[in-house]
């Protein structure tokens, strides 16, 4: 431990769903025998893997078997869908639950905010909630005061920190928990998802504070988050959790690109069925979007591509418009453009067919989503869908993408260079 802050260890937590406790005295009774002979919990065998979408046993695993180590000083962004097991393990890893197996070693105090209002008392004013924080973190009086001014400052609510919190907003709320957190010197500062909560001038406040916390003064951080470009700007390693494994550990790009490239999207979307049963509603149906290479096999980055959309129509007589938006795996919109199938309320009921090309020579490579809207008037939508198709553009006709460049554009321009004396 000489080196690590955190060191997980065979950690797993299992819940019963729908009751509280074990259910009845027979059951806990049949725990305590099994545990008082060094056996392994009866009902914990019973348990199913953490599956949203499927049905079974009233045992569930939140998470289990996770081992990883965090050295002093790293920040940790822990990735994965909802209901993946990160808050159960950020609670596990707080103390805020024991695990039902494994071990959990930390060496230093342990700041969480895991929920809007963690550890506030509603009745209290923000000033009194911050004495009270510190306390709990074992801060003295003196350490509070000193950091007090900074904590007010940080989180933006002065005129309001002799009013209860209770009469704070969840935004206020997050932004006085954070800062207390975050100012009232933690070794270990873990931190979920609430800053969503926050505006975007607080997020990137909170995101810079982080940074300093860990680079300037040392300290490990925990950082649950879905803004993949967060993580990447924040974090110095990651771990990718999935129906409560953990089933990638790296650096925090490798974490990210691991876990974008696992989303279940389509490369391409044909639908050779019936027109009822193809994606849409009863304006439009989805028959075909494919992106293809515009020369060779592979989507590089000088060849281009091309869009292929084939879709039902079913009103008459309305202006018609089709729009793609294409971005990038962090949700950057890179570029958002459409035509117009007919005007003057010219449409006709039927299949229409849409092809256009983009040269990608400005585009950098790296895997890339399409949203595609069918409106009227450009005005009012008729259908839209979000991640119709995934693809990736590559760096060479090869197929390569060992070492892709930083940021959306691949810009060949060219540069004068004048030697002065």
């Amino acid at each position: 431990m000489s080196d690590s802050a955190i060191k997980v260890e065979g950690v797993s937590k299992l819940y019963r769903l729908g009751e509280i406790g074990t259910g009845t005295i027979s059951h806990d009774l049949n725990r305590w025998w099994h545990r008082v002979r060094g056996k392994e919990d009866p009902y914990a065998i019973l348990g199913e893997e953490n599956k949203r979408d499927t049905k079974g046993s009233d045992w569930v695993w939140a998470i289990q078997d996770i081992n990883f180590d965090v050295k002093k000083g790293e920040v940790l962004g822990i990735i994965g869908k909802n209901g993946a097991g990160k808050s159960t393990l950020l609670k596990v890893l707080s103390r805020v639950t024991s695990p039902t197996k494994g071990i959990v070693k930390s060496s230093g105090r342990i700041a969480s905010l895991l929920e809007v209002g963690t550890g506030f008392h509603p009745e209290l004013t923000g000033r009194e909630n911050i004495f009270l924080n510190g306390a709990i973190l074992g801060m003295t009086k003196t350490d509070i005061k000193r950091n007090f001014d900074e904590i007010v400052d940080f989180s933006g609510v002065e005129r309001y920190i002799d009013t209860p919190v209770k009469r704070y907003s969840s935004g206020m709320y997050v932004r006085l928990a954070f800062a207390v957190a975050a100012y009232l010197e933690p070794e270990i500062l873990i931190v979920d998802e609430v800053l969503a909560v926050g505006d975007a001038e607080f997020q990137k406040k909170c995101l810079g504070r982080m940074k300093d916390v860990s680079v300037n003064d040392g300290r490990t951080v925990l950082f649950v988050s879905h803004n993949m470009a967060a993580v990447r700007q924040l974090c110095t390693s990651a771990i990718v959790l999935k129906n409560g494994k953990l089933v990638f550990e790296g650096t925090q790009n490798e974490g990210v690109n691991y876990y974008q490239s696992s989303h279940n999207t389509n490369s391409e979307y044909i639908h050779d069925g019936n027109i009822e049963d193809a994606l849409g509603n009863d304006n439009i149906r989805l028959l075909r979007f494919e992106v293809k290479p515009a020369t060779g096999n592979v989507i590089s980055v000088s060849s281009g591509f091309e869009i292929d959309i084939e879709f039902f129509n079913a009103k008459e007589n309305i202006n018609l418009d089709v729009t793609v938006e294409m971005k990038n795996t962090d949700e950057i919109v890179v570029f958002h453009t459409g035509t117009v199938i007919s005007d003057d309320r010219s449409s006709k009921r039927g299949i229409y067919r849409v092809k256009t090309a983009v040269p990608v020579n400005d585009i950098n490579a790296g895997v890339y989503k399409f949203k595609i809207i069918f409106g009227e008037s450009q005005r009012y939508v008729l259908y839209a869908m979000e991640d119709v198709i995934q693809f990736e553009i590559m760096n060479e006709a090869s197929g390569s993408n060992s070492s892709i460049l930083p940021g959306i554009m691949r810009l060949q321009v060219p540069f004068e260079t004048t030697f002065l004396k």
